[in-house]
């Protein structure tokens, strides 16, 4: 709901199922996904040989979408710096074969419980693994859209993470770009996992709710659930999406309902935060110690302003101290030390030990002289505003005394 292009691609075959998130901008981010999942697509067929082996034979696929990329920026220039994430597996068995680079994500809902299985090759996931940033920090981070390791023109060879997993029957398998898992919470995505009346549904309810947050980015989700029984292929056409996908492609039930109110508003639930383009970055270790760098100094001015907003409050109170107690020090009350009839300076209160008040005269009227009503009166004490007002009072005192 935010970009102009779609940078993601997606696939899902007879038995490969991958999920791609393009980067480079307008220019290249979409060239890259969609060149990567076509080419990738090709090893979609029956497994021939073990798990470990289709792992291999992925792998082997994912290096030549990378080389595919490295050559199409070759005849075309103006896409440099393009590239794209990969996440995808597929099915030998009761086993999944998978390949994994970038930070495109699978998760796997067992027995109600949803879990992360790929590991993000991000900054921010290595300041994590390092103990540098916390979990919550990392979603947050400046830095949280560099991206380690991706396919593109970037690394002739680049390090894809594979595995072989093992699956049960009512495995529920999540393939998704970060349009998803980076604005929907991992509780909220179990959530409608769990309540899925369908898979194409639950596909439908995770895109709705990426767009009740607004969208800013490109969401995509192919969901795969785990038989007790091989499933029957009913649709022998492969389905390709996003920038892949060669024409649209029809859907049963089209849009969803609450897709389409989304759709059709001119704004988005949620304010959408601006998103910043994922970026590869090589340098590992000089990026690194830039960041810490930068850490560094950021800290270090915090530290500074802390400080200085530290002494702007002080300053502040005891600006409000001085003149609050130049201000008490302007007042007059008549009271009485218990023997005679005092003019005091200040007012009656005390802040803590501090006393706001002193003896300014001591008339040598007796108390025990007055009458009752003003024996009363000066022992509650009558405020004043100046020595002279004090003093009126004590001869008006004096002279009903007399």
């Amino acid at each position: 709901m935010v970009r102009s292009n779609n940078q993601d691609s997606a696939f899902a075959g007879d038995y490969l199922f991958l999920v791609a998130d393009g980067m480079g901008g307008h220019a290249g981010g979409d060239v890259a996904s969609a060149l990567a999942t076509q080419q990738i697509a090709q090893s979609d067929g029956e497994p021939t040989g073990s798990p470990k082996e289709t792992t291999e034979i992925l792998r082997k696929a994912v290096l030549a979408a990378n080389r595919k990329l490295r050559d199409t920026v070759g005849d075309r220039p103006e896409l440099a710096g393009m590239g794209t994430t990969f996440t995808g597996f597929i099915t030998v068995d009761d086993k999944l074969a998978l390949a994994h680079i970038g930070d495109s994500r699978l998760y796997l809902l067992r027995d109600n419980t949803l879990k992360q299985i790929t590991i993000d090759h991000t900054f921010v996931q290595r300041l994590v693994d390092s103990g540098k940033i916390t979990e919550e920090e990392a979603k947050i981070h400046p830095r949280r859209s560099v991206l380690m390791r991706v396919l593109g023109d970037v690394d002739s060879s680049p390090e894809v993470d594979t595995e072989v997993l093992d699956t049960r029957p009512g495995d529920v398998w999540l393939l998704c770009s970060d349009g998803l898992c980076g604005y929907v919470e991992d509780p909220d995505i179990e959530k409608i996992l769990r309540r899925r009346n369908s898979l194409q549904g639950a596909v439908d309810a995770l895109i709705d709710k990426s767009l009740a947050h607004g969208a800013p980015d490109n969401v995509t989700v192919v969901l795969v659930e785990t038989t007790a029984e091989p499933h029957e292929i009913v649709d022998p056409n492969p389905r390709f999406a996003g920038s892949a996908a060669n024409a649209p492609e029809p859907r049963d039930g089209s849009v969803s309902t609450a897709r389409n109110r989304l759709l059709n508003r001119r704004r988005p639930v949620r304010k959408a935060p601006v998103v910043e383009e994922s970026h590869f970055e090589s340098r590992i270790d000089e990026y690194l110690a830039e960041l810490i760098a930068e850490t560094k100094r950021r800290n270090r001015r915090r530290r500074l302003l802390w400080i200085f907003g530290a002494l702007a409050v002080l300053i502040a109170i005891g600006g409000a101290m001085f003149f609050g107690y130049q201000w008490t020090q302007s007042r007059y009350y008549v009271g009485t030390d218990g023997e005679t009839v005092i003019i005091f300076r200040g007012v009656q209160q005390d802040l803590g030990s501090l006393s706001l008040h002193s003896v300014a005269e001591d008339t040598g009227i007796p108390l025990k002289t007055l009458d009752g009503n003003e024996r009363r009166q000066v022992e509650r004490t009558l405020s004043a505003g100046s020595i002279e007002e004090a003093r009126d009072i004590v001869l008006r005192i004096g002279d009903t005394n007399e």
